[in-house]
């Protein structure tokens, strides 16, 4: 069980420390700016615990984070939970022989690769980013990942947007967010 940091903090706390940015990238959007969460060193800690606290026993072999935000918090997470990090990258970024996976968005496709030997078949992995919004890019990485043959431990996420009901795409999945928003 990971030891919890000294002062840790609620869900409550955690969000008080998220800048809400309006109108930004473009009108009518409220962005969610987790970089102040980032710099406080209590609330960072906090949130890689809590993420630790809930696939602790699920014995992961790897955790995928996805480019970009998935990068810092993926690694400090398979750090607590004793396993390895793997990155999933945007196209042409990874130097030996991919894997690639396509996926439609709203408009138009996006696609997303992983190093052909990246996961052996049967290994348990976590798949971790810093929001959930409409589900596309964990389910194209979920779905990367098992035809691999990984088996998908669960996917995690500091910032879930319920209201864009991206935890559908994911029911088979066990989905974990430390902090949702409603609007």
């Amino acid at each position: 069980m990971p030891v919890p940091s000294a002062g840790a903090m609620n869900a409550d706390q955690l969000k008080y420390l998220i800048r809400e940015i309006p109108d930004f990238p473009k009108p009518g959007i409220l962005f969610y700016d987790i970089t102040t969460l980032l710099k406080d060193k209590t609330g960072f800690a906090t949130l890689i615990d809590k993420l630790a606290e809930h696939y602790i026993a699920q014995d992961v072999d790897l955790v995928l984070g996805m480019e970009a935000r998935g990068f810092i918090f993926a690694p400090a997470l398979a750090y607590r939970l004793n396993a390895g990090f793997v990155p999933v990258r945007k196209p042409g970024k990874l130097p030996a022989e991919t894997v690639k996976y396509a996926y439609a968005l709203e408009y138009g496709t996006n696609s997303l690769e992983i190093h052909k030997d990246a996961i052996q078949k049967g290994q348990r992995v976590l798949i971790v980013d810093d929001l959930l919004a409409t589900g596309g890019t964990a389910e194209a990485t979920a779905k990367l990942a098992s035809s691999l043959g990984a088996e998908i431990a669960g996917l995690g996420f500091v910032v879930e947007l319920e209201f864009l009901k991206g935890r559908e795409k994911l029911k088979e999945y066990d989905v974990m967010s430390l902090l949702r928003y409603d609007k």
